[in-house]
């Protein structure tokens, strides 16, 4: 079994708000001098966004896509109180503690589908993976791809999994297909989806999954609202990736015919 790690470092400055979304990502600079987009557990969708971008990018690798560096990101107090918008305070503020940062890509393009670069086969399993994770993100509205040094480049997972929004409910998503997926700003390229499919396949399987679901941390699992346990709340992700990668087929067909 492949071992998947991640880096935990610190914030050490934080540069500028990306004012793009409701989630007001920030570029920073970590304890290791290099730049990150950091998305903060404050933010709207709070933890369970960044539960859907850990598992959507670390996915994502696996299959063999291009996604920045995901990295935990210890935030500590002193940044609220040296904020002076007050909005980027309280986001500070009920952020501090472990948050998710993906590495920053100097120079990247934002995902243009008139222009920009896009292979079948990684197209293809782009919107396999966005079928399996139910993202509803990435349509030509709001791509959610760069390209840089002219290959492509996945970002921004946060809308993933939406299952997660309500736990008593959840078991009612693993029949469900994604209709959702005849708006994907890739379908026109993906024309190799069999074969995506079978790379996929090949490349991702249960043990994998549990792995990359064991990386959550624990507190970012922790919900008052929620009837569930952080255990709990780890096997049904595995029970859900695990039933969508055996989906995986009759995801291909339907984004076919959606093509």
């Amino acid at each position: 079994m492949n071992t998947i790690e991640i880096r935990t470092v610190e914030v050490v400055q934080y540069l500028q708000p990306l004012r793009e979304g409701g989630s007001l990502p920030a570029i920073v600079q970590a304890d290791d001098d290099f730049l990150y987009v950091l998305k903060f557990r404050g933010a709207g969708q709070g933890k369970k966004a960044l539960i859907a971008e850990l598992i959507g990018g670390l996915l994502a690798k696996t299959m063999g896509l291009k996604v920045p560096e995901l990295v935990f990101m210890n935030l500590d107090d002193s940044f609220s109180k040296m904020e002076p918008d007050e909005e980027i305070q309280d986001l500070l503020k009920f952020s501090v503690g472990l948050n998710l940062g993906l590495h920053f890509l100097s120079g990247a393009i934002t995902y243009d589908p008139l222009v920009s670069i896009a292979d079948s086969l990684s197209a293809s399993k782009v919107v396999l993976l966005d079928s399996m994770i139910t993202n509803i993100d990435r349509t030509a509205k709001n791509t959610n791809l760069l390209n840089w040094n002219r290959e492509l480049w996945l970002i921004d997972h946060g809308a993933s999994l939406y299952f997660h929004h309500n736990w008593p409910n959840w078991k009612s998503h693993l029949s469900r297909t994604f209709p959702s997926i005849k708006d994907h700003v890739l379908l026109e390229r993906a024309a190799n989806l069999a074969e995506a499919s079978k790379e996929i396949q090949l490349s991702l399987n249960k043990d994998i999954i549990e792995e990359i679901v064991s990386l959550i941390p624990e507190d970012w699992l922790i919900e008052e609202s929620n009837p569930l346990t952080p255990d709990e709340i780890r096997a049904a992700y595995i029970e859900f990736l695990s039933v969508k990668l055996s989906q995986i087929d009759l995801l291909a067909k339907e984004a076919s015919d959606a093509r």
